[in-house]
Protein backbone atom coordinates (compact mmCIF):
# COMPACT_ATOMS: atom_id res chain seq x y z
CA UNK A 1 0.00 0.00 0.00
CA UNK A 2 1.19 3.15 -1.17
CA UNK A 3 -0.11 6.42 1.24
CA UNK A 4 0.51 9.90 0.63
CA UNK A 5 -0.04 11.98 3.34
CA UNK A 6 -0.77 16.62 2.93
CA UNK A 7 -0.62 18.76 5.67
CA UNK A 8 0.99 22.43 6.16
CA UNK A 9 4.00 21.90 8.59
CA UNK A 10 5.82 17.98 9.16
CA UNK A 11 7.11 16.58 12.44
CA UNK A 12 6.14 19.88 14.32
CA UNK A 13 3.32 21.03 16.11
CA UNK A 14 0.20 18.06 16.62
CA UNK A 15 -1.22 17.97 13.22
CA UNK A 16 2.92 17.26 12.06
CA UNK A 17 3.66 14.98 14.54
CA UNK A 18 0.47 13.00 13.89
CA UNK A 19 1.39 12.62 10.54
CA UNK A 20 4.99 11.78 11.00
CA UNK A 21 3.41 9.21 13.62
CA UNK A 22 1.09 7.24 11.07
CA UNK A 23 3.97 7.53 8.68
CA UNK A 24 6.44 5.80 10.85
CA UNK A 25 3.60 3.01 11.39
CA UNK A 26 3.38 2.72 7.87
CA UNK A 27 7.25 2.14 7.13
CA UNK A 28 7.46 -0.31 10.02
CA UNK A 29 4.61 -2.50 8.14
CA UNK A 30 6.23 -2.39 5.17
CA UNK A 31 3.93 0.07 3.50
CA UNK A 32 5.35 2.82 0.86
CA UNK A 33 4.57 6.43 2.77
CA UNK A 34 5.19 9.51 1.76
CA UNK A 35 4.38 13.11 3.36
CA UNK A 36 4.28 16.46 1.37
CA UNK A 37 4.19 19.35 3.76
CA UNK A 38 4.35 23.34 3.30
CA UNK A 39 6.25 25.86 5.80
CA UNK A 40 9.21 25.46 7.68
CA UNK A 41 11.29 22.40 7.91
CA UNK A 42 10.74 18.67 8.35
CA UNK A 43 11.35 16.76 11.10
CA UNK A 44 12.41 13.28 11.30
CA UNK A 45 11.50 13.03 7.33
CA UNK A 46 14.33 13.93 6.06
CA UNK A 47 12.41 12.58 2.25
CA UNK A 48 9.40 14.66 3.00
CA UNK A 49 8.10 16.67 -0.21
CA UNK A 50 8.32 20.59 0.33
CA UNK A 51 5.00 22.07 -1.64
CA UNK A 52 6.43 25.14 -3.26
CA UNK A 53 9.04 28.13 -1.40
CA UNK A 54 8.90 30.26 1.27
CA UNK A 55 8.41 32.96 -1.57
CA UNK A 56 4.61 31.17 -2.60
CA UNK A 57 3.98 31.03 1.03
CA UNK A 58 4.99 34.67 1.70
CA UNK A 59 2.72 35.81 -2.03
CA UNK A 60 0.13 33.54 0.13
CA UNK A 61 0.34 35.46 3.01
CA UNK A 62 0.05 38.50 0.90
CA UNK A 63 -3.14 37.30 -1.04
CA UNK A 64 -5.15 36.85 2.33
CA UNK A 65 -4.06 39.92 4.05
CA UNK A 66 -5.04 41.91 1.02
CA UNK A 67 -8.25 40.02 -0.38
CA UNK A 68 -8.91 37.46 2.21
CA UNK A 69 -8.03 34.71 0.00
CA UNK A 70 -6.64 32.38 2.00
CA UNK A 71 -6.23 28.61 0.14
CA UNK A 72 -6.52 30.26 -3.21
CA UNK A 73 -2.64 31.40 -3.35
CA UNK A 74 -0.30 28.67 -4.52
CA UNK A 75 -1.07 28.32 -8.15
CA UNK A 76 2.46 27.33 -9.57
CA UNK A 77 2.99 25.67 -6.51
CA UNK A 78 0.36 23.38 -6.22
CA UNK A 79 0.48 22.35 -10.09
CA UNK A 80 4.14 21.43 -9.79
CA UNK A 81 2.86 19.41 -6.21
CA UNK A 82 0.27 17.91 -8.41
CA UNK A 83 2.49 16.59 -10.90
CA UNK A 84 4.66 14.99 -7.65
CA UNK A 85 1.14 12.94 -7.14
CA UNK A 86 1.23 11.35 -10.34
CA UNK A 87 4.45 10.21 -10.62
CA UNK A 88 4.10 8.79 -7.09
CA UNK A 89 0.39 7.56 -7.77
CA UNK A 90 -0.57 6.89 -3.99
CA UNK A 91 -3.10 3.98 -3.48
CA UNK A 92 -4.41 6.19 -0.13
CA UNK A 93 -4.36 10.45 0.05
CA UNK A 94 -4.44 11.65 3.45
CA UNK A 95 -4.91 15.33 3.76
CA UNK A 96 -4.69 17.19 7.25
CA UNK A 97 -4.18 20.75 7.42
CA UNK A 98 -4.42 22.33 3.88
CA UNK A 99 -4.98 25.55 5.28
CA UNK A 100 -1.68 27.65 6.49
CA UNK A 101 -0.57 29.61 3.28
CA UNK A 102 0.78 26.58 1.07
CA UNK A 103 -1.58 25.18 -1.32
CA UNK A 104 -4.40 25.63 -3.58
CA UNK A 105 -7.34 24.33 -2.39
CA UNK A 106 -9.23 24.71 -5.99
CA UNK A 107 -5.95 23.03 -7.93
CA UNK A 108 -5.33 20.48 -5.76
CA UNK A 109 -9.43 19.13 -5.16
CA UNK A 110 -9.95 19.70 -8.89
CA UNK A 111 -7.08 16.96 -9.24
CA UNK A 112 -8.73 14.65 -6.69
CA UNK A 113 -11.82 14.60 -8.54
CA UNK A 114 -10.63 13.85 -11.65
CA UNK A 115 -7.74 11.22 -10.02
CA UNK A 116 -10.99 9.12 -8.28
CA UNK A 117 -8.89 8.10 -5.33
CA UNK A 118 -9.43 6.80 -1.99
CA UNK A 119 -9.47 10.25 0.47
CA UNK A 120 -9.26 10.50 3.78
CA UNK A 121 -9.19 14.33 5.21
CA UNK A 122 -8.93 14.52 9.12
CA UNK A 123 -10.20 17.91 9.97
CA UNK A 124 -8.44 19.51 12.64
CA UNK A 125 -10.64 22.57 13.19
CA UNK A 126 -13.16 24.20 11.46
CA UNK A 127 -11.65 25.83 8.80
CA UNK A 128 -13.20 23.74 5.79
CA UNK A 129 -16.70 24.92 6.15
CA UNK A 130 -16.43 28.35 6.86
CA UNK A 131 -16.00 31.36 5.39
CA UNK A 132 -13.08 32.22 6.70
CA UNK A 133 -12.17 31.08 10.79
CA UNK A 134 -10.48 27.83 11.97
CA UNK A 135 -12.64 27.95 15.00
CA UNK A 136 -15.79 30.21 16.20
CA UNK A 137 -17.15 28.62 19.76
CA UNK A 138 -16.04 31.86 21.50
CA UNK A 139 -17.44 34.21 19.41
CA UNK A 140 -20.62 32.05 19.21
CA UNK A 141 -20.95 32.40 15.25
CA UNK A 142 -23.14 30.20 13.58
CA UNK A 143 -23.56 32.02 10.33
CA UNK A 144 -20.91 28.87 8.84
CA UNK A 145 -24.63 26.28 9.47
CA UNK A 146 -25.94 28.61 6.05
CA UNK A 147 -23.49 30.74 4.57
CA UNK A 148 -21.03 33.07 5.84
CA UNK A 149 -20.61 37.15 5.11
CA UNK A 150 -19.56 39.80 7.59
CA UNK A 151 -17.05 38.23 9.41
CA UNK A 152 -16.92 39.05 12.49
CA UNK A 153 -13.22 37.51 12.69
CA UNK A 154 -11.75 38.97 9.94
CA UNK A 155 -8.60 39.90 12.07
CA UNK A 156 -7.92 36.87 13.25
CA UNK A 157 -6.19 33.67 11.47
CA UNK A 158 -6.35 33.91 8.88
CA UNK A 159 -6.12 37.50 9.36
CA UNK A 160 -7.23 39.72 6.50
CA UNK A 161 -6.55 43.68 7.04
CA UNK A 162 -8.93 44.68 4.16
CA UNK A 163 -11.63 43.16 2.22
CA UNK A 164 -13.90 40.94 4.07
CA UNK A 165 -14.26 38.10 1.59
CA UNK A 166 -16.02 35.19 3.82
CA UNK A 167 -19.23 34.82 1.17
CA UNK A 168 -17.33 34.55 -1.99
CA UNK A 169 -14.85 31.92 0.06
CA UNK A 170 -17.88 30.24 1.75
CA UNK A 171 -19.68 29.57 -1.37
CA UNK A 172 -15.93 28.64 -3.49
CA UNK A 173 -15.36 26.59 -0.57
CA UNK A 174 -18.63 24.93 -0.56
CA UNK A 175 -18.53 23.81 -4.44
CA UNK A 176 -14.61 23.06 -4.57
CA UNK A 177 -14.81 20.74 -1.43
CA UNK A 178 -18.08 18.59 -2.59
CA UNK A 179 -18.33 16.46 -5.38
CA UNK A 180 -15.31 14.22 -4.42
CA UNK A 181 -16.75 10.27 -4.83
CA UNK A 182 -13.91 8.61 -2.60
CA UNK A 183 -13.63 10.82 -0.13
CA UNK A 184 -14.28 10.34 3.72
CA UNK A 185 -14.03 12.83 7.11
CA UNK A 186 -11.94 11.70 10.02
CA UNK A 187 -12.61 14.35 13.22
CA UNK A 188 -10.46 13.87 16.31
CA UNK A 189 -13.68 14.57 18.72
CA UNK A 190 -17.74 13.85 18.71
CA UNK A 191 -17.79 17.72 18.97
CA UNK A 192 -16.37 18.14 15.82
CA UNK A 193 -17.89 14.99 14.16
CA UNK A 194 -21.32 16.80 15.03
CA UNK A 195 -20.91 20.25 13.57
CA UNK A 196 -19.76 18.55 10.57
CA UNK A 197 -22.60 17.06 10.69
CA UNK A 198 -24.31 20.45 10.52
CA UNK A 199 -22.22 21.41 7.43
CA UNK A 200 -22.00 21.57 3.59
CA UNK A 201 -19.74 18.41 4.39
CA UNK A 202 -22.82 16.52 6.24
CA UNK A 203 -23.10 14.12 3.05
CA UNK A 204 -19.45 12.79 3.18
CA UNK A 205 -18.97 9.84 5.63
CA UNK A 206 -18.27 10.54 9.46
CA UNK A 207 -15.26 8.82 11.32
CA UNK A 208 -13.93 9.46 14.64
CA UNK A 209 -10.05 8.72 15.54
CA UNK A 210 -9.23 10.95 18.93
CA UNK A 211 -6.08 12.15 19.13
CA UNK A 212 -3.21 9.64 20.89
CA UNK A 213 -0.07 10.53 23.02
CA UNK A 214 3.45 8.81 23.47
CA UNK A 215 3.18 6.95 26.86
CA UNK A 216 6.49 5.99 26.89
CA UNK A 217 6.64 10.10 27.43
CA UNK A 218 3.85 10.78 29.58
CA UNK A 219 3.73 9.08 32.31
CA UNK A 220 4.16 9.44 36.41
CA UNK A 221 7.81 10.44 36.78
CA UNK A 222 9.73 11.31 39.86
CA UNK A 223 11.51 14.70 39.21
CA UNK A 224 12.83 17.81 41.06
CA UNK A 225 10.37 20.19 39.59
CA UNK A 226 9.17 20.72 42.95
CA UNK A 227 12.69 21.23 44.57
CA UNK A 228 13.85 23.62 41.46
CA UNK A 229 10.85 26.16 42.31
CA UNK A 230 10.47 25.98 46.27
CA UNK A 231 7.41 24.18 45.99
CA UNK A 232 7.30 21.23 48.27
CA UNK A 233 4.61 22.31 50.59
CA UNK A 234 2.13 24.09 47.83
CA UNK A 235 -1.26 22.74 45.88
CA UNK A 236 0.06 22.91 42.57
CA UNK A 237 -2.37 24.36 39.59
CA UNK A 238 -1.38 23.74 36.33
CA UNK A 239 -2.13 25.01 33.14
CA UNK A 240 -0.14 24.02 29.78
CA UNK A 241 -0.70 26.16 26.15
CA UNK A 242 1.59 26.54 23.20
CA UNK A 243 0.35 29.70 22.78
CA UNK A 244 -1.44 31.74 25.76
CA UNK A 245 -4.76 33.82 24.62
CA UNK A 246 -7.91 34.75 25.63
CA UNK A 247 -9.74 31.97 24.04
CA UNK A 248 -7.40 29.59 25.86
CA UNK A 249 -9.06 30.75 29.08
CA UNK A 250 -5.47 33.02 30.65
CA UNK A 251 -7.96 35.30 31.86
CA UNK A 252 -9.63 32.69 33.97
CA UNK A 253 -6.18 31.97 35.77
CA UNK A 254 -5.32 35.61 36.34
CA UNK A 255 -8.63 35.85 38.34
CA UNK A 256 -7.68 32.61 40.31
CA UNK A 257 -4.56 33.76 41.29
CA UNK A 258 -5.98 37.00 43.36
CA UNK A 259 -8.41 34.33 45.23
CA UNK A 260 -5.91 31.66 45.87
CA UNK A 261 -5.02 30.58 49.21
CA UNK A 262 -0.82 30.68 50.77
CA UNK A 263 -0.32 27.16 50.30
CA UNK A 264 -1.47 27.12 46.40
CA UNK A 265 0.07 28.37 43.46
CA UNK A 266 -0.42 28.37 39.75
CA UNK A 267 2.03 27.13 36.79
CA UNK A 268 1.76 28.40 33.97
CA UNK A 269 3.39 26.59 30.64
CA UNK A 270 3.95 28.56 27.39
CA UNK A 271 3.86 32.28 28.22
CA UNK A 272 5.31 34.61 25.98
CA UNK A 273 8.53 36.90 27.22
CA UNK A 274 5.52 39.96 27.40
CA UNK A 275 3.83 37.60 29.77
CA UNK A 276 6.67 36.18 31.84
CA UNK A 277 6.88 40.15 33.05
CA UNK A 278 3.22 40.54 33.76
CA UNK A 279 2.26 37.95 35.69
CA UNK A 280 1.26 38.34 39.68
CA UNK A 281 3.91 36.86 41.37
CA UNK A 282 1.49 33.96 42.67
CA UNK A 283 1.93 32.61 39.19
CA UNK A 284 5.00 30.74 38.32
CA UNK A 285 5.39 31.50 34.57
CA UNK A 286 7.49 29.32 31.67
CA UNK A 287 8.01 29.78 28.15
CA UNK A 288 7.16 27.23 25.66
CA UNK A 289 8.90 23.86 25.82
CA UNK A 290 9.08 21.00 23.41
CA UNK A 291 10.93 18.92 26.05
CA UNK A 292 8.59 16.10 26.47
CA UNK A 293 10.41 15.42 29.46
CA UNK A 294 10.19 18.38 31.03
CA UNK A 295 6.93 18.44 30.38
CA UNK A 296 6.37 15.23 31.60
CA UNK A 297 7.89 16.27 35.11
CA UNK A 298 5.38 19.19 35.28
CA UNK A 299 2.45 17.51 34.73
CA UNK A 300 3.38 14.75 37.09
CA UNK A 301 4.23 17.41 39.61
CA UNK A 302 1.03 19.37 39.70
CA UNK A 303 -1.95 18.36 41.75
CA UNK A 304 -4.53 19.48 39.15
CA UNK A 305 -3.98 20.25 35.30
CA UNK A 306 -6.82 22.94 34.85
CA UNK A 307 -7.85 23.78 30.83
CA UNK A 308 -10.00 26.63 31.19
CA UNK A 309 -10.30 26.90 27.35
CA UNK A 310 -12.73 28.79 25.22
CA UNK A 311 -12.48 27.19 22.06
CA UNK A 312 -10.69 23.70 20.81
CA UNK A 313 -11.57 20.66 18.88
CA UNK A 314 -9.69 18.15 21.66
CA UNK A 315 -6.97 19.13 23.09
CA UNK A 316 -4.15 16.61 23.51
CA UNK A 317 -2.91 18.35 26.60
CA UNK A 318 -5.39 16.69 28.93
CA UNK A 319 -4.09 13.43 27.65
CA UNK A 320 -1.14 14.05 29.04
CA UNK A 321 -1.94 15.44 32.07
CA UNK A 322 -4.15 12.34 32.48
CA UNK A 323 -0.87 10.08 31.33
CA UNK A 324 0.97 11.32 34.39
CA UNK A 325 -1.54 10.87 36.60
CA UNK A 326 -3.03 14.50 37.20
CA UNK A 327 -6.96 15.20 37.31
CA UNK A 328 -8.24 17.68 34.40
CA UNK A 329 -10.77 20.58 35.10
CA UNK A 330 -11.80 21.61 31.61
CA UNK A 331 -14.85 24.23 31.03
CA UNK A 332 -17.42 22.46 28.50
CA UNK A 333 -15.98 23.60 25.67
CA UNK A 334 -15.90 21.94 22.18
CA UNK A 335 -14.44 18.22 22.73
CA UNK A 336 -12.52 18.90 25.66
CA UNK A 337 -14.98 17.16 28.22
CA UNK A 338 -14.82 14.04 26.00
CA UNK A 339 -11.41 12.99 27.37
CA UNK A 340 -12.16 12.93 31.24
CA UNK A 341 -14.68 10.98 33.26
CA UNK A 342 -15.71 11.58 36.67
CA UNK A 343 -13.05 9.07 37.74
CA UNK A 344 -10.43 11.40 36.48
CA UNK A 345 -11.67 15.58 36.67
CA UNK A 346 -14.70 17.34 36.42
CA UNK A 347 -16.22 19.13 33.55
CA UNK A 348 -17.29 23.00 34.65
CA UNK A 349 -20.00 24.13 32.75
CA UNK A 350 -20.54 27.61 33.68
CA UNK A 351 -17.67 29.91 32.63
CA UNK A 352 -16.35 31.69 35.47
CA UNK A 353 -13.57 31.64 37.98
CA UNK A 354 -15.46 30.95 40.96
CA UNK A 355 -16.66 27.80 39.58
CA UNK A 356 -13.66 26.58 38.52
CA UNK A 357 -12.05 27.67 42.14
CA UNK A 358 -15.19 25.68 43.62
CA UNK A 359 -14.40 22.24 41.74
CA UNK A 360 -10.42 22.88 42.39
CA UNK A 361 -11.31 22.58 45.75
CA UNK A 362 -13.09 19.92 45.84
CA UNK A 363 -10.22 18.03 43.86
CA UNK A 364 -8.22 18.95 46.82
CA UNK A 365 -10.11 17.47 49.42
CA UNK A 366 -10.49 14.40 47.65
CA UNK A 367 -6.15 14.60 47.15
CA UNK A 368 -4.73 14.17 44.11
CA UNK A 369 -3.59 10.34 44.84
CA UNK A 370 -7.02 8.94 44.50
CA UNK A 371 -7.33 10.20 40.88
CA UNK A 372 -3.87 9.02 40.03
CA UNK A 373 -4.67 5.16 38.71
CA UNK A 374 -7.91 6.29 37.07
CA UNK A 375 -5.93 8.84 34.88
CA UNK A 376 -3.61 7.11 33.88
CA UNK A 377 -5.48 3.64 33.12
CA UNK A 378 -7.68 5.90 30.87
CA UNK A 379 -4.95 7.47 29.03
CA UNK A 380 -3.37 3.75 28.50
CA UNK A 381 -6.90 2.52 27.51
CA UNK A 382 -7.93 5.17 25.27
CA UNK A 383 -5.23 7.63 24.08
CA UNK A 384 -2.10 5.18 23.59
CA UNK A 385 -0.79 7.38 19.86
CA UNK A 386 0.26 3.91 18.61
CA UNK A 387 -3.40 2.25 19.30
CA UNK A 388 -4.45 5.44 17.66
CA UNK A 389 -3.03 5.62 14.69
CA UNK A 390 -3.49 1.83 13.70
CA UNK A 391 -6.84 3.21 13.22
CA UNK A 392 -6.19 4.90 10.68
CA UNK A 393 -4.21 2.50 8.68
CA UNK A 394 -7.65 0.09 9.34
CA UNK A 395 -9.08 2.68 7.20
CA UNK A 396 -6.61 2.87 4.79
CA UNK A 397 -6.47 -1.19 4.31
CA UNK A 398 -10.68 -1.26 4.06
CA UNK A 399 -10.50 1.44 1.63
CA UNK A 400 -8.26 0.04 -0.65
CA UNK A 401 -10.01 -3.22 -0.50
CA UNK A 402 -13.06 -1.54 -1.57
CA UNK A 403 -11.88 0.34 -4.16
Amino acid sequence: MKVLQINSVCGIGSTGRIAIDIHNILIDQGHESYIAYGRGLPKNCDDAIRIGTKIDNYTHVAKTRLLDKHGFGSKRATKEFVKEIKKIDPDIIHLHNIHGYYINIEILFNYLKEANKPVIWTLHDCWSFTGHCSHFDYIGCKKWKTGCFDCPQKQEYPKSVLIDNSEWNYNKKKEIFMGVDNMMLVTPSNWLSNLVGKSFLKDYRIEVINNGIELSFFKPTDNEFRKKYELDDKFIILGVASIWTQSKGINYFLELSTNLKEDEVIVLVGLSNKQLKEIPENIIGISRTNNVEELADIYSSADIFVNPTLEDNFPTVNLEALACGTPVITFETGGSPESINNKTGMVVKERSSVKLYENISNIRVSEKHSYIKECVDRAIKKYDRKLKYEEYISLYNNLVKSN
